[in-house]
């Protein structure tokens, strides 16, 4: 591997968060069947605006919002699996299904969130030496 591709491999590794969540988005625009869909596009653009700017600020706001919805989408997959009778064939799709899913998405919302969290430190320290040194 040649070191360009090696930086190259390791710019995309670093923006893997929020390439996930612009499939995620896409994937949901994608069942919604729309043309036009106003909450995808805008949920787009403020990914967009995270990715342009690296604002450290939206990151972690971004992420915050992003676990809080997942936790509560965990407690919405608890209570429709416990709809089920019996641990079927159809039980164990929604189990596995969601558990992936919302798993995926805690995976790399946390991810977003320490890679931001890292960041925000980053600058902090900086601006803490600045000032030590006058």
């Amino acid at each position: 591997m040649t070191d360009k591709s090696y930086k190259q491999m390791k710019v995309l590794k670093s923006y893997l968060p929020e390439i996930y969540f612009a499939l995620a988005i896409l994937y949901y625009w994608s069942l919604t069947a729309l043309i036009i869909n106003y909450i995808a596009i805008g949920l787009l653009i403020i990914l967009g605006i995270l990715i342009l700017t690296k604002n450290n600020t939206l990151g972690i706001v971004i992420s915050c919002i992003l676990i809080l919805l997942n936790l509560y989408l965990v407690l919405a997959l608890l209570s429709e699996f416990s709809e089920f009778e019996t641990f079927n064939a159809n039980a164990k799709k929604l189990l596995g299904i969601g558990v992936l899913f919302i798993g995926s998405n805690l995976f790399f919302a946390f991810r977003l969130l320490f890679k931001y969290l890292k960041a925000q430190v980053k600058k902090e320290s900086k601006v803490l030496k600045v000032s030590k040194n006058h």
